[in-house]
C-alpha cells in the first residue's frame, strides 16, 4: 500500500522553524498558513483545531502531534506540516514535548475520507526513522520530498 502523502500535501504548507509558545499560538499560525490554500478564514481554521483539541490532546507521541478539524467550506482533505522552532508541551500520550506538527483539515461530510487520511498520517508518522529524517531535514522542500516519496518497503 502506498504511504506517500502527495495527494494531501502542497509544498507551500510545509514549514520549518515555526514559532509557537502555546497551542493557541500554534493553531493561529497554522490558520494563517492554511487560509490562502484552503480558501477559509485563518480564524476559522484556528478555532476548528482548538475546538477539536479541547476534546483531547492530539499529541501522538514521539514528539509528534496530529491536530485535525472538519471545517465547512473545505473541498478536500489537506495537510499542513510544521517543524516547530522550539518543542511545545502538548499533553501527548507519552508526555514528550512536540516539535513536529501535522495538521489535517477536512470537509465536514468527509467522515470516511477523514478517518482514512488520519490513519495514513498516523501510520507514516509512527515510523521513527522517518520522523528523525524530518527533524534533520534542512528545508521545507526536503521535508516535502520525504513525505511524498512512495515508501513501498515493509515497515520493520
Amino acid at each position: 500500500m502506498a504511504t506517500d502523502l502527495s495527494d494531501l500535501l502542497v509544498p507551500e504548507l510545509v514549514v520549518v522553524g515555526l514559532p509557537a509558545a502555546s497551542k493557541k499560538a500554534l493553531f493561529t499560525q497554522l490558520g494563517v498558513l492554511a487560509a490562502p490554500w484552503v480558501g477559509l478564514d485563518a480564524r476559522a481554521v484556528a478555532e476548528g483545531l482548538a475546538t477539536r483539541e479541547k476534546e483531547g490532546s492530539t499529541g501522538f507521541g514521539g514528539g509528534v502531534a496530529i491536530p485535525h478539524a472538519r471545517l465547512a467550506g473545505m473541498q478536500r482533505v489537506a495537510l499542513i506540516v510544521a517543524r516547530l522552532a522550539q518543542p511545545l508541551g502538548f499533553a501527548a500520550v507519552d508526555d514528550v514535548a512536540v516539535d513536529v506538527v501535522v495538521a489535517m483539515l477536512s470537509p465536514p461530510h468527509a467522515g470516511g475520507e477523514h478517518l482514512k487520511a488520519l490513519a495514513r498520517v498516523a501510520r507514516r508518522f509512527r515510523d521513527r526513522t522517518l520522523v528523525a529524517k524530518l527533524r534533520g531535514a534542512g528545508s521545507p522542500d526536503a521535508i516535502y520530498a520525504l513525505l511524498t516519496a512512495d515508501d513501498t518497503r515493509d515497515a520493520a
